[in-house]
């Protein structure tokens, strides 16, 4: 098995977040984010929602339980050089030619980049970072510099629908994509009362509730290390893979990357459960997550949903 990330146990400690284990509700964007860390090859997650739905906590929350650190955040203002290196400024006007790292090197160091408002980031910038994680590499050529790394890291992109949308072949590459889920009575009651308690707990010199939330942490933690190794045992027999075809195929998706994405997600999910053989039922688990920006539909620019409607379209593929 992997050994654990190593923390960074001063700053992290301070981070006023609440646990990863301690979030209310949010299940299907929770479930995104481990299956996109149990096979980083599925190519990042894009989270859709209004304000005020808590994606951002979410995605903080997750990295400080996966990672041990917050994540690189991509500002909506960034440059080529900020994020994928250039010269380090001061040097220069010494007259000394320093290489400064971008934020695509500080992510593959802390294994998570988070764009927040992805939908309003350059798209030529957006390019840049769904080819290196697509393809693992990053490639300079500019301004002298002419390199290339290896570089691996989760990507996880936030955008609030009112503001505008991806353009069709950017949310394409997005390998996953949820809508962040407005709470009900029950669960809206559960999380004032979690975060006013978390808030409390927080001024307290040593708080048995933040202890039990970071042993869940580090138990779930540890799970999804299992589960990444584990990855490689899992089997997807020609009858489960047909299957993600036919699904994908009977909601219209558009090209062919949503079948590919339907079958390393539900690997990954296999691998979460701990078994070593996809079925059918995992199929159906992350079909949403695979296809929703794919349909004929969202690629036009409507609104990205998975209701009734299409799980009424593949059920007579699941009995």
């Amino acid at each position: 098995m992997s050994e654990l990330p190593a923390r960074s146990a001063d700053p992290t400690a301070r981070v006023s977040i609440l646990p990863y284990s301690r979030i209310v509700g949010q299940d299907e964007l929770k479930l995104a984010l481990e299956l996109n860390f149990i096979f980083p090859r599925i190519g990042g997650v894009l989270i859709a929602g209004q304000r005020g739905t808590a994606k951002s906590t979410v995605v903080r929350a997750f990295a400080l339980m996966s990672g041990g650190e917050l994540p690189v955040t991509l500002p909506i203002n960034a440059t080529d050089d900020r994020v994928v290196g250039g010269w380090e400024l001061d040097s220069l006007m010494r007259g000394v030619a320093k290489p400064q790292p971008g934020l695509l090197e500080e992510a593959d160091r802390k294994g998570l980049l988070y764009i927040d408002e992805v939908n309003l980031l350059d798209d030529h910038l957006v390019n840049i970072i769904l080819d290196v994680v697509s393809t693992g590499v990053l490639a300079v050529q500019r301004e002298g510099i002419d390199m290339a790394r290896h570089l691996s890291f989760g990507l996880v992109g936030t955008m609030n629908p009112e503001e505008g949308s991806l353009r069709a072949q950017l949310l394409d590459r997005f390998g996953l994509m949820v809508t962040a889920a407005e709470l009900d009575l029950a669960d809206r009651h559960r999380m004032i009362t979690t975060v006013l308690t978390f808030e409390e707990e927080a001024e307290a010199e040593d708080s048995a509730w933040l202890r039990a939330a970071q042993d869940d942490n580090d138990t779930l933690r540890t799970a999804l290390l299992a589960a990444r190794d584990g990855l490689r045992d899992v089997r997807l027999d020609d009858s489960v893979s047909r299957l993600c075809a036919e699904a994908a195929e009977m909601v219209g998706a558009v090209g062919q990357r949503g079948d590919l994405l339907v079958a390393k997600a539900a690997r990954a999910l296999a691998a979460r459960d701990g078994v070593r053989q996809v079925e059918p039922d995992h199929v159906r688990r992350v079909l949403p997550l695979a296809l929703r920006h794919r349909r004929p539909d969202s690629a036009h620019g409507a609104a990205v949903a998975w209701g009734p409607e299409e799980n009424d379209r593949v059920s007579a593929l699941f009995g």
